[in-house]
C-alpha cells in the first residue's frame, strides 16, 4: 500500500451469490406453551411439601429404630408423593399432559396397602392392586380424551 491510500477504505465487490430468503415464523400453540398454575399459584406449596418430605425423610431415616421414626419416615414418603400426585393431576386434568399410569397407580398401591395392613391374604392383595390400576385407568384416560379435546 502506498502512503497515499492509508486513509481510504476499500470497497467490497458485490456478491454475486442469490440472497437466502426469510424464514417463515414459528407457530406457537398457545395453550399447550405453558404448564396450569396451581390454584396458590404464587406460593410454592408443593416445593415445600417436597422439602418438608425430603427432610422427614432423612430424619426418619436416622431415627427409624423407634416408632415415632418410622411415622416421620413414613410422613417424608407421604408428603414427597402428595407434591408429584398435585403436578400429574393439574396437567393431567387440564389437558396439558396425560399422566394417566401415574395417577392410576395411585388408588391401586393405596388400596393394596389398606387391604395388606386389614390382614387380607397375601394371595388377594395383588390380584386387588391389578383390578384397581385397571379400572382407574379406564376412568382417567377417559378423563384425559375429555380435558385434552380427543
Amino acid at each position: 500500500m502506498s502512503r497515499h491510500n492509508k486513509g481510504k477504505r476499500r470497497r467490497r465487490p458485490k456478491s454475486t451469490a442469490p440472497q437466502v430468503p426469510p424464514r417463515a415464523p414459528r407457530r406457537m400453540t398457545p395453550a399447550l406453551e405453558e404448564r396450569p398454575k396451581a390454584p396458590w399459584h404464587p406460593f410454592p406449596l408443593v416445593e415445600v411439601s417436597v422439602l418438608i418430605g425430603i427432610v422427614c425423610i432423612g430424619v426418619g431415616f436416622f431415627s427409624r429404630d423407634s416408632a415415632g421414626g418410622r411415622t416421620i419416615l413414613a410422613l417424608g414418603f407421604v408428603l414427597g408423593a402428595l407434591g408429584g400426585l398435585d403436578t400429574a393431576a393439574r396437567e393431567h386434568f387440564s389437558g396439558y399432559r396425560s399422566h394417566t399410569l401415574v395417577l392410576a397407580a395411585f388408588p391401586a398401591v393405596a388400596a393394596a396397602v389398606l387391604t395388606a395392613l386389614a390382614g387380607v391374604p397375601n394371595v388377594l392383595v395383588p390380584v386387588l392392586l391389578v383390578a384397581v390400576f385397571m379400572v382407574a385407568f379406564v376412568v382417567l384416560r377417559g378423563a384425559w380424551e375429555r380435558s385434552a379435546g380427543g
